[in-house]
């Protein structure tokens, strides 16, 4: 089963304080808001009008038998008036849909925005949690309850209500109050039946949507996941698990749709009892001659009026709640604490000295299992800092921390002697640059992906940047050019096309600082030597910070570190630590004679 989405508040609360939120957002159109309610209340008036108009259509023609004079000439003009009630009563209604449609759209709009932009500005921890499937499906439902919960609301409730008062005013007035306390009674027993069936059925509503999303969660994963799928022939394992999704699916829509059938026939009948009480009612006023043929076809147009509203009142009320729901689920994700937040008041980081300094830093992803143990280094303004050593010893965590993705437990780091935490983020990120290990590029052309290292780059620009990553050949070689699509997470370029992609995307935002994590682990040989000797060009000037494996792109660093276990165990430059004999040195042998392995194979495997 799954989670409700509040445990202890009471629903109707949550439901409130969900229309309170939304209300500002339409606030924005106050105007708009104020005559859509006019035209609304323009269209019942002339909607109960017609009722009135039938009792004066039938009353004038019933003493008229053989009077052909009189049939010709006064339901003509009453004809006449008829039709102008009715089309008033859709040109109103249309006018008032016209003029809200800005107010609907446009809070939807700002919701939606607003609810991008927080996820945007949540912190790297949330986006390795998340379920991408889920997360979509519930903004989707979001933007879309508000139009229904807009719609629904003003469209359908109110106008309803305001019709049931003009109705129960003219019938307590014209004739006696047994037609007002039957319609009230019936109206009651309705709304109650209502609202309680479809509080109980709602649960199915809200199984039936964790269901959808689960479903599509699994849907996505699996099919971003396409090649993995592949290499495991998994595709009937996948589509089993899709399969018991979609079966909780199919069980919880049943026990919808069966609730819904009791709800809309427990509807019906209560109305049936309502017409026949109100019809029993006035016909016996005609037979007692208190009432006219023409209050009888006013009473059942009254009726039929009221009823068939009433009668969509169980989708209308289960929509409601549902949007109000799915509006509640959007909102919980805009109110998601950021994890990394800007300081009151901070400033832009001056970045004139890009001297990077880490002091005493400590951190724990998770505080049971610590990262990062008293990290202190400093990366001079125009030098490369090399940091090296075995997986899982916090090398890529330095970058996190430098881009400001979480903030450090203890200690501080510093970009020209300002503590990142002091200044915004965006300034921070701006000045630094990075080319990661694992490179995801959008499903978008190659010039939009170089492109977005500086958004409003000239072409010249891109291929400038291109050619800096020895990867313009490739892309002038393919059919389209830079116009060519790269497909989800840039799939259809090989590992190595991609990372020079992320390279010339690095080049061309050109910051001060650069980070170069694994930057060409994709690599051949031949191409790793050829950009590794591009980026010491690119790097000149600039501060740079190189996370690395293979020992030999970083002996001519200003210094490299050494780590372990999250702790800096030797720091210095090559010739030091290979002079020192010690863990550096033993990686450096080991990666040597790796390599003078694969030399010795490569003629073979030409022959082969």
């Amino acid at each position: 089963m799954p989670p409700a989405p509040h445990s202890n508040e009471p629903r109707s609360t949550a439901d409130w304080d969900t229309l309170k939120r939304l209300l500002p957002y339409l606030w924005q159109y106050k105007w708009r808001v104020v005559a859509a309610l006019s035209f609304m209340i323009c269209a019942k008036l002339a909607n109960v009008g017609v009722p009135l108009l039938l009792k004066n259509l039938v009353d004038t023609m019933t003493p008229v038998v053989g009077g052909v004079q009189m049939a010709l000439v006064v339901p003509v003009s009453l004809l006449v008036a008829y039709g102008l009630l009715r089309l008033s009563t859709t040109a109103f209604t249309e006018l008032r849909e016209l003029v809200f449609a800005k107010a609907t759209q446009g809070a939807a709009r700002s919701i939606a925005l607003q609810t991008f932009e927080h996820l945007h500005a949540l912190s790297l921890r949330f986006h390795l949690e998340r379920q991408t499937g889920g997360m979509t499906r519930d903004i989707e439902r979001g933007v879309r309850a508000i139009e229904s919960l807009i719609s629904y609301s003003l469209y359908s409730i109110v106008p309803t209500l305001i019709e049931v008062a003009l109705v129960l005013s003219i019938l307590a007035f014209k004739f006696d109050a047994w037609f007002a306390w039957i319609t009230v009674a019936a109206l009651v027993v309705y709304i109650f039946f209502t609202v309680k069936v479809t509080e109980w059925r709602t649960q199915f509503r809200r199984e039936a949507n964790e269901f959808d999303s689960a479903a599509h969660t699994k849907a996505v994963d699996s099919l971003l996941n396409y090649e993995t799928v592949k290499y495991f022939n998994n595709e009937a394992y996948e589509a089993k698990r899709y399969d018991e999704s979609l079966e909780r699916l199919r069980q919880a829509r049943l026990k919808a749709q069966t609730t819904l059938s009791l709800l809309n026939t427990g509807q019906q009948l209560i109305i049936a009892i309502g017409l026949v009480a109100m019809l029993w009612r006035a016909t016996q006023g005609v037979v007692d001659g208190r009432m006219t043929l023409g209050d009888l076809v006013m009473v059942n147009a009254f009726m039929i009026q009221l009823y068939i509203p009433l009668n969509f009142l169980g989708v209308i009320y289960r929509e409601i709640k549902q949007s109000l729901t799915d509006l509640d689920k959007m909102f919980t994700l805009m109110e998601r604490e950021r994890e990394v937040a800007d300081a009151p008041g901070a400033k832009a980081l001056n970045a004139e000295d890009a001297t990077v300094r880490f002091e005493g830093v400590h951190f724990a992803y998770d505080p049971a299992r610590p990262i990062l143990r008293d990290i202190s280094f400093e990366i001079p303004a125009g030098k490369t800092v090399a940091v090296v050593g075995p997986s899982g010893s916090g090398k890529s965590t330095l970058a996190r921390l430098l881009f400001r993705f979480y903030d450090v437990q203890q200690g501080r780091i510093c970009i020209a002697g300002q503590d990142v935490r002091t200044v915004t983020q965006s300034s921070v990120r701006s000045c630094v640059g990075i080319v990661p290990q694992d490179t995801v590029l959008f499903n978008d052309t190659v010039a939009y992906n170089i492109a977005y290292g500086r958004p409003g780059s000239s072409q010249t620009e891109v291929e400038q940047a291109a050619k800096a990553a020895r990867i313009h050949d490739f892309i002038f070689s393919t059919p389209k050019g830079y116009d060519t699509m790269v497909g989800e997470r840039g799939l259809k370029l090989s590992g190595g096309e991609k990372q020079r992609v992320a390279i010339a995307r690095t080049l061309l935002k050109n910051p001060p600082i650069l980070i170069f994590d694994e930057a060409t682990s994709a690599l051949d040989s031949a191409n790793e030597k050829a950009i590794q000797a591009e980026l010491q060009n690119v790097a000149q000037n600039k501060t740079s910070l190189v996370i690395a494996h293979r020992l030999s792109t970083v002996v001519d660093a200003y210094e490299i570190l050494v780590m372990e276990a999250g702790r800096i165990v030797e720091r210095g430059t090559h010739s030091d630590l290979l002079a020192r004999q010690g863990r550096y040195a033993e990686m450096w042998a080991m990666q040597q004679s790796g390599e003078l392995a694969e030399e010795t194979d490569a003629p073979l495997k030409q022959e082969c």
